[in-house]
Formats: structure tokens, C-alpha cells, sequence
């Protein structure tokens, strides 16, 4: 049974990882045969948005735990991420993507990648492992991968950002993938559209398979 790691950014698509997106990406990897282990850094939130207001609220939370709602407790410390031991590597969307793995929220094209998510990309890259990524997640691979091909979907702000750091954007559509030979990336738009949940479990499912394809 091939195995797939899955990245989350915490819980909740304002400061962590996209719920839909992250619970769609685990059972289209169980439907395709697969299992799978949730991954999070061991972390302090950049910040806490009360989700029913919109409002940043003045607390802390650690992203591992928040991730630990959405993997029902099984949710393991980034650091403990060894790319050897999976197939492939799955990153879902939401703005803890942009405010927790990198710094992209802040400093828009300028942005950099948190190291221990960067040391898994590049390890994985070095193993050939296939990297999966939603919405906005593909800016990480443009920020690590020079010249890689990838999707945000329409043309947007991240969009430019990701071509300002050397990604090479194509526009897709709901539930369409684009695939990176070179680099083994299969990138999806999700959320980054104005989508419903139905059309967020097709393009769980058709990154899936194209990444089981690299594997």
C-alpha cells in the first residue's frame, strides 16, 4: 500500500489549514488505495482568526494541535517527516499555508519558505518523491523549485507573485491539475476559484491520481 504524507497548517482556512481541502485530500488518497499520515510543525499560529467574525482574536495556538482536530488526534511533528518512508508528499490549501509555512500573507512576492517544510521539499525532490499541492499551497513549490510549472487557477496576485519567483502559471479550471515532469509537481486550484465543496472533491480526486502516476 503506497503511503502519503499530508501537510497541514492548523485548522481552519483564515490561519490554518482549509478543512474541506484537507479532509477531501485524505479520503481521495484512501479511495485510491492509499494511507496516509497527517504532518504539522510544532509551532506557535502567526495568528488566531475567530472564524464566525472574521476577527483576529488575542490567543495562542500551536499549529500541530490544531492540526491534531482534523487528523482526530494522529497528527505527527513536521520534524519528524522522513520523505524516504512515503510515496509522496501532499500539501492542501488554506491561509495558514501563506501565514505558517511561509510568510507570503506578509510579504507578498518577497516571501520565503519556513525551513523545515523547505528541507522536506527538497528531499523529497531529491528522492523523486511526487509532490501534491492545493489552492494556495503551489507558492511554496515556486518559492523552492526555480522554473517549475504550476496552477493557482485564474490570474491573480499569487499568481504574479509565483511568476516573480520564476514559476511558469497555467490557468485551469475547476477540478483540473497541472503537472510538473521535471519536478514531479501536481498542483490543483481548489479554493483559489470560487468553487463548492463538490467541485473541491474533484480536484482532491484528479490530484490524486495524477501524483499516484509519478509514484
Amino acid at each position: 500500500m503506497k503511503k502519503i504524507a499530508v501537510i497541514l497548517s492548523g485548522c481552519g482556512v483564515s490561519d490554518g489549514a482549509e478543512i474541506h481541502e484537507a479532509t477531501l485530500a485524505l479520503l481521495a488518497i484512501r479511495k485510491a488505495g492509499c494511507d496516509y499520515s497527517v504532518f504539522a510543525p510544532d509551532k506557535e499560529q502567526t495568528d488566531v482568526v475567530n472564524h464566525y467574525t472574521g476577527a483576529n482574536v488575542q490567543e495562542k495556538r500551536n499549529i500541530l494541535v490544531e492540526a491534531a482536530r482534523i487528523a482526530r488526534g494522529r497528527a505527527l511533528p513536521l520534524a519528524e517527516l522522513n520523505p524516504e518512508k512515503f510515496d509522496a508528499i501532499v500539501f492542501p490549501g488554506g491561509f495558514g499555508v501563506a501565514k505558517n509555512l511561509s510568510d507570503f500573507a506578509y510579504k507578498g512576492e518577497n516571501y520565503s519558505v519556513i525551513p523545515e517544510v523547505e528541507k522536506v521539499l527538497r528531499k523529497a525532490n531529491e528522492l523523486k518523491k511526487p509532490i501534491g499541492a492545493m489552492c494556495i499551497s503551489p507558492v511554496l513549490l515556486a518559492k523552492v523549485f526555480k522554473g517549475c510549472k504550476i496552477t493557482l487557477g485564474a490570474v491573480s496576485d499569487a499568481s504574479k507573485a509565483a511568476e516573480k519567483n520564476g514559476a511558469e502559471h497555467v490557468v485551469v479550471g475547476h477540478g483540473e491539475t497541472v503537472v510538473d515532469e521535471k519536478y514531479r509537481l501536481v498542483t490543483t486550484p481548489a479554493y483559489m476559484l470560487n468553487a463548492n465543496i463538490e467541485q473541491i472533491a474533484e480536484s482532491a480526486d484528479n490530484l490524486i491520481k495524477e501524483l499516484l502516476k509519478l509514484i
